[in-house]
Formats: C-alpha cells, sequence, structure tokens
C-alpha cells in the first residue's frame, strides 16, 4: 500500500476528478490524499478519502462579491488569479503541502497548485504532473485561446513559428510575476528554476492528461511520457451542496412531462457572476418556445418569478441526472462542465467566461460539436437564433453522438490509476 497525495486548488471541475482516482486508489489498497482548500474537507472525507488542508483556501472567497468579479474579468481574470492571489501565497501553500507530504510516495500536482513542483523537488519526492484541459500544453501544432487573446487564433494559421514567437513574449511577461517563486526556492535551498514556474511544467517521472481524444490528439510538442487518460468523472453532490430528495422527484417528472428541455448552467464557479445569463436565457427560451432547466447555484432564489411550467429552475443538480435527458446544453466552457455534456452526447452553446473556457470553447466549434457566443454577446435573439441552429441541424447531434462513443470507450480513472501505479514503480526500478 502506497501513500498518494493529491493537491489540487479550484472549483468543482478541479476537485472531482482528484477525488474520482483517489477514490479508486483507495479502492485498490492505497492510502490516497487529498491535499487542497479547506471547503472541501466534508465532502472529501465523506467518501472515505484522506483530507489535507492547504492554503490558499477558496472557500473564503465564495461570498466576496468583489474578488468573484475580478476573478471572472474576461481579459484579466487569470492574471489576477495568478499574479495577486495564488503566488502572494506560495509559501503558505509550501508550508501545508509540506507537511501533507511527509511520509508520502508519490504526489500529484495541479497547474494552479503552485507549490506541488517545488515540494517535490525538496523532498526528492516521485511526482507526476495533471493536465485537465489541452490549453496547458501550450502546443505550437494545437495552440490554446486565450482570454483577452481570442484574436491572435487568427495568426495560427501561419504556422508553430508564429505561435511560438507569441509565446515567447508572453514569457517576458510572466517572469515578473513569478518573483516570490524564485524567493522561496532561494530560501529552501533550492536553485533557481530553468523555467518559468507559472508555465505549466511537467514532471520527469510522467505527465497525466485527463480529458478525451475527442477534445484533443497528442501532438508533437507535449510533454515527454505524457499518457492521455481520458476525462475522469465524479458528480455528487456531497456535504457541499445538499439536495433536498424532493427536488430530485420534481426534476425526475419535469423532464418526463414534456420534450427534452435546453439545459442552462453556469457549473459551480461562475455561477457565482452570472450576469444577466439566467434573464437572457428564459427571454431566448420563451422566443423559441421550447421548455427548460437553470441551474442557478446559489443565485436560485433571484431568478425572478412566476415563471412558466415549461421552466425548471434548481440550484445544484448532477450533470449525470440532466445533461443525458436534455435536448441541447448551454454552458460556460469549463473543463469539467465540457465534460460531461460531451459525455451526454448533446449539442452545446458556449458562452465562455474566462481562463480555460474560452479554449474550450473554440474546440467545441472548430469539432463541431456545437457553437460559441461571446460574453458580451449573450443576448435573448442571439441566443434563440443559435440554439435554432442546434436543435435543427442534425450535424451537431451526430457530432456529438460520436463524441460520447469516444468517452464511453475509455475508461479515465483506471487508465490514470494504472499510471500512478506505474509511477510508483519507477524509483524502484532506477535502483
Amino acid at each position: 500500500m502506497a501513500r498518494i497525495v493529491l493537491n489540487t486548488f479550484g472549483s468543482l471541475g478541479d476537485l472531482h476528478p482528484y477525488l474520482a482516482i483517489a477514490i479508486e486508489l483507495r479502492r485498490r489498497g492505497h492510502a490516497a490524499v487529498l491535499a487542497t482548500s479547506e471547503v472541501y474537507r466534508r465532502k472529501i472525507l465523506a467518501e472515505n478519502v484522506g483530507f489535507a488542508p492547504v492554503r490558499p483556501d477558496v472557500g473564503r472567497l465564495l461570498n466576496d462579491a468583489a474578488f468573484i468579479e475580478r476573478l471572472w474579468h474576461p481579459r484579466r481574470g487569470s492574471e489576477f488569479l495568478l499574479r495577486e492571489y495564488l503566488v502572494p501565497q506560495v509559501e503558505d501553500s509550501y508550508t501545508d503541502l509540506l507537511e501533507a507530504c511527509q511520509g508520502a510516495d508519490l504526489l500529484l500536482t495541479h497547474a494552479a497548485a503552485l507549490a506541488g513542483p517545488i515540494i517535490a523537488e525538496k523532498l526528492g519526492l516521485p511526482w507526476l504532473s495533471v493536465a485537465l484541459q489541452p490549453m496547458l500544453f501550450f502546443s505550437a501544432y494545437d495552440p490554446p485561446v486565450l482570454p483577452g487573446g481570442e484574436w491572435a487564433r487568427h495568426l495560427y494559421r501561419f504556422g508553430p513559428r508564429m505561435f511560438q514567437v507569441l509565446m515567447r513574449i508572453g514569457r517576458l511577461r510572466l517572469d515578473r510575476w513569478a518573483e516570490p517563486i524564485h524567493k522561496l526556492r532561494a530560501r529552501i535551498g533550492l536553485p533557481p528554476s530553468s523555467v518559468n514556474p507559472l508555465i505549466y511544467g511537467s514532471s520527469p517521472f510522467g505527465t497525466v492528461a485527463l480529458f478525451s481524444r475527442a477534445l484533443a490528439k497528442p501532438q508533437p510538442d507535449w510533454p515527454p511520457n505524457t499518457s492521455l487518460c481520458g476525462f475522469v468523472f465524479y458528480d455528487e453532490l456531497g456535504e457541499m451542496h445538499e439536495a433536498p430528495a424532493e427536488n430530485d422527484w420534481e426534476l425526475r417528472n419535469f423532464l418526463r412531462a414534456g420534450p427534452p428541455p435546453v439545459l442552462f448552467t453556469l457549473g459551480s464557479s461562475a455561477v457565482m457572476h452570472p450576469g444577466e445569463f439566467f434573464r437572457e436565457s428564459i427571454t431566448a427560451v420563451h422566443a423559441l418556445g421550447v421548455r427548460a432547466v437553470l441551474l442557478a447555484g446559489q443565485r436560485q432564489s433571484e431568478i425572478h418569478n412566476p415563471l412558466p411550467d415549461s421552466i425548471f429552475v434548481a440550484g445544484y443538480v448532477p450533470f449525470s441526472k440532466v445533461m443525458p435527458a436534455s435536448a441541447a446544453i448551454v454552458h460556460q466552457g469549463g473543463i469539467g462542465t465540457t465534460a460531461q455534456a460531451l459525455r451526454a452526447g448533446r449539442p452545446m452553446l458556449v458562452v465562455p467566461w474566462s481562463h480555460d473556457q474560452p479554449d474550450n470553447a473554440e474546440r467545441i466549434r472548430r469539432l463541431g460539436y456545437g457553437r460559441t457566443i461571446p460574453r458580451n454577446s449573450y443576448y435573448a435573439p442571439r441566443v434563440s437564433n443559435e440554439l435554432k441552429e442546434l436543435l435543427t441541424q442534425p450535424a451537431y447531434s451526430q457530432r456529438t453522438a460520436e463524441a460520447a462513443a469516444q468517452i464511453a470507450s475509455e475508461d479515465g480513472v483506471g487508465a490514470a490509476s494504472d499510471e500512478i501505479e506505474s509511477a510508483l514503480r519507477l524509483p524502484l526500478l532506477a535502483h
């Protein structure tokens, strides 16, 4: 039995794949410990998985409107998250994760959990880097679409060299942001890093890519020893979002009462900063004359009433319960939501907020799984027109059905767990 620490940070889309893997590792006889924000403690312990608190605790900011607004700024949200929130707290993250990793046999990292690679280097601990979304690889052969830099995708037709030039410019900017991390390395006796720690770093022990070939295929410049495992799914509500039984009963009755509805959701994080998303969605539904399900999170009580019987509003519902029964899905493009929508095989309209979402949205459009609308253009007339295309053009349903079949053929959690167990044997083989 090995002690394996899985370090992650972010929303439920960042937590759930790690939790699913931890559950599988526990089933295989290992001691899995999820090292992450305190807000997830009860949810993790309820699955009989070990927990270690690692700062920063994202839960302390869930009701901070100013923080949420800056986090989801369409152009500067990622800069704020890295430069002003995560990097200044890397010392705290290091302290907490160092304690969690005492006696560990292996560490799994996360792109936004910045202390992970530093801990692995300091302790001489084998580790695997994890990529939840394709954009993290910054491939010159499959260039990402970055928030605020969507215009750059028009330059990609000039080939890999153009993207490499843009990346060199971007690295100059990131170098200034990483100073606290360089100071931490010096304080704990590590040599200066040869790469910028804010650019996704792959482990020499291997990288586990937790997304499907239906979303991205391997590229020549992906990190060595990358294993493309497939999506890893978990969407139990657990201790964070207690869903009353009558809500499940009402949803089942609604789904049975008429044609498949259009599902509107902003995932578990962007839903805290919805703007006019739900208001415009309701107007678009009225114009189309279709049924709808709105998942509004804690904003459920703010949805204006009365609403017709053709619209069902809930706070949180597991996607696996509602997406397969939907005619189409309108969402923000988070990787967890995107994975569930592809798994359900339903065409989608993606409205990216920030971070990795513009890239996920562009992939959905380019692969023929759906359409996309810029966040600042999300108005009812355009929404209804885009949905009409999705609902009447069979090509979208055909392409998403193909994606669902591909995903069904993959065993993401099993493949990832196999890679983890293989990594456990690498240090022994080296001796």
